[in-house]
């Protein structure tokens, strides 16, 4: 049939021939085989034959739980459409893959915020000395944590899951590149980056969200802005995307040498960040809770936001101990909270590059928005694997 799924198809013929071969296999005793093919005696066929009729009559049937056959049938659902949707996104047009707004709405019911907070308080849950290896052990073979990077190697050492999450890396695993003028914030994948082109920005190619929605009003990256400073000083305004895996080291540090001087906390949903879903949503980023530090570094303007996602309630930055994020009770969607951030006789919280800001728990996203000249030019890719302080990008010679 055309159109029909070439593994359903494959599947139902298989199903046809097994009942055909049973059927004839059952009807087919001596007398009538001989009748049928005039051999009174029929010798390799027909024992060949007979002994799968009786194989098959010997074989003992047990039935099984309906919750099993409905998983095994969802599992093999499940692998069809991971087909399906491997070939839209080889067709090369994103806006095949956007989901519908019914499916992102009923996505969005889902109380995602009151399980990450009650995941959150299983994994700082303390495990018995016996248990540490068998549960914080298969965590890290799943994720392939590499465990000789860490600060405490051993897994017994992790009193539960959240201070495993929340490991620290030995001094000199992440060397910093001072001569590039853009690190890498954190361990993770690069999902997109390119120039800022307009009000939106693209959380994976093809698909975007509003910058303003993303960063809250009276920022520095508005389309009018945008066309002043481009007439002014031939600066532009450039975006990275940095995702964090359940495997990846989850604290985040500077990319540069810069001044916070604003700390905005969206409060919001926490739905997956997974590239898989980022590719689905549109406008994903601009629905989950974030944090958006925004200050201002040699080239202009400087923004740093840190994203909350499924089971990671908790971003946390360590010169802002007033940081609550996924607190219970509701929340005015698009609202913020905002907090002037300063030291002693200073406006604003100096940064150096590579210096710790905070971290996630388990996996998230990083959005890098700044300010730069023309001439800046990044010197990873997207899907690029990246570690903290690894070099990001680079203007003119400078870096030469």
């Amino acid at each position: 049939m055309p159109g029909m799924n070439c593994d359903l198809r494959f599947n139902t013929q298989v199903v046809v021939l097994i009942l055909f071969s049973y059927v004839l296999f059952s009807s087919c005793s001596a007398p009538y085989w001989s009748r049928m093919f005039g051999d009174a005696q029929p010798h390799g066929s027909w024992r060949f034959i007979s002994g799968f009729r009786r194989y098959w009559v010997s074989l003992k049937w047990f039935s099984i739980p309906a919750s099993v056959g409905f998983a095994y049938i969802c599992y093999q659902q499940y692998g069809h459409i991971k087909k399906r949707e491997n070939r839209k996104i080889a067709s090369g047009d994103p806006e095949d893959l956007i989901a519908n707004q019914w499916q992102v709405a009923l996505y969005r019911k889902f109380p995602m915020r009151a399980v990450s907070r009650l995941w959150g308080q299983v994994n700082n849950y303390d495990l018995p000395v016996f248990m540490r290896w068998p549960v914080i052990g298969l965590y890290s073979w799943v994720f392939s944590c590499n465990l000789a990077e860490a600060e405490i190697e051993d897994i017994k050492s992790y009193p539960n899951l959240g201070a495993f999450f929340r490991r620290q890396l030995k001094p000199d695993v992440r060397p910093v590149d001072h001569s590039a003028v853009l690190t890498s914030p954190a361990d993770g994948y690069i999902m997109h980056h390119g120039e800022v082109v307009g009000d939106t920005v693209e959380q994976v190619k093809g698909i975007t969200y509003d910058l303003t929605t993303f960063l809250g009003p009276n920022h520095p990256c508005s389309k009018t802005a945008i066309t002043e400073h481009s007439s002014e000083d031939k600066r532009h305004f450039f975006h990275c995307v940095l995702y964090l895996g359940p495997g990846d080291y989850h604290s985040f540090h500077s990319p540069a040498e810069w001044t916070v001087k604003t700390r905005r906390h969206f409060p919001g949903e926490l739905l997956s960040v997974s590239p898989s879903i980022q590719r689905i949503i549109k406008g994903l980023f601009n629905y989950n809770e974030r944090v958006v530090l925004s200050g201002s570094w040699e080239y202009g303007f400087f923004a740093y936001a840190a994203i909350g996602a499924s089971n990671v309630g908790s971003i946390y930055v360590d010169f802002d101990e007033e940081l609550k994020t996924n607190i219970s009770g509701k929340y005015i969607p698009g609202s913020f909270i905002e907090k002037l951030l300063s030291t002693t006789g200073m406006e604003g919280f100096s940064l150096t590059k590579g210096q710790k800001m905070g971290g996630f728990n388990l996996g998230s996203t990083i959005v890098l928005i700044f300010e730069a000249p023309k001439d800046f030019r990044f010197n990873v890719k997207a899907g690029d694997k990246v570690k903290f302080g690894q070099a990001l990008g680079t203007v003119g010679n400078k870096n030469e």
